[in-house]
């Protein structure tokens, strides 16, 4: 069977999944978000067969989010590092993170802390936030749909 396409959809969110949407290539931009570079250390870290890991990592370097490059070693090798596209990822990462952190955790668990590389320092929250600063409730905010054009 094979897979819709979002690629052309008028939506943001679905454009998204088109090239990031399941949970493999998540946690390979979440592991290389941490460093990690080499196909064998994806491959450690999540326990993935080699011929998934290999299709999700094509699928990352083909659309923009990684780079395939020589490994920095010298050796015979190559390493997967994150474009600047792949780096903005971070962002909605780390707030999976915070949401899963705030909701599947139990109260006997603490998730780990979001912190500041250099400092150590918890980072504060990711939240939705006016122009002017405010804080707005996630109910505060809707996307404006585009209208559609008028027949004249």
């Amino acid at each position: 069977m094979r897979r819709t396409t979002f690629a052309e959809a008028p939506c943001p969110v679905a454009r998204s999944l088109d090239q990031i949407g399941d949970w493999w290539s998540l946690l390979i931009i979440r592991d290389a978000l941490d460093g990690v570079r080499r196909f064998s250390e994806f491959q450690k870290s999540l326990g993935l067969a080699r011929n998934i890991l290999s299709t999700r990592l094509a699928k990352l370097v083909s659309h923009g989010i990684l780079r395939s490059q020589p490994a920095s070693d010298g050796s015979a090798y190559q390493e997967y590092v994150l474009t600047e596209k792949g780096e903005s990822l971070r962002l909605v990462i780390q707030a999976l993170h915070q949401w899963g952190g705030d909701f599947l955790f139990t109260e006997d668990e603490q998730p780990p802390p979001l912190v500041e590389k250099v400092t150590g320092e918890r980072v504060a929250r990711l939240e939705l936030t006016r122009s002017d600063g405010r804080v707005l409730h996630p109910g505060e905010v809707t996307v404006l749909k585009p209208r559609p054009a008028s027949d004249s």
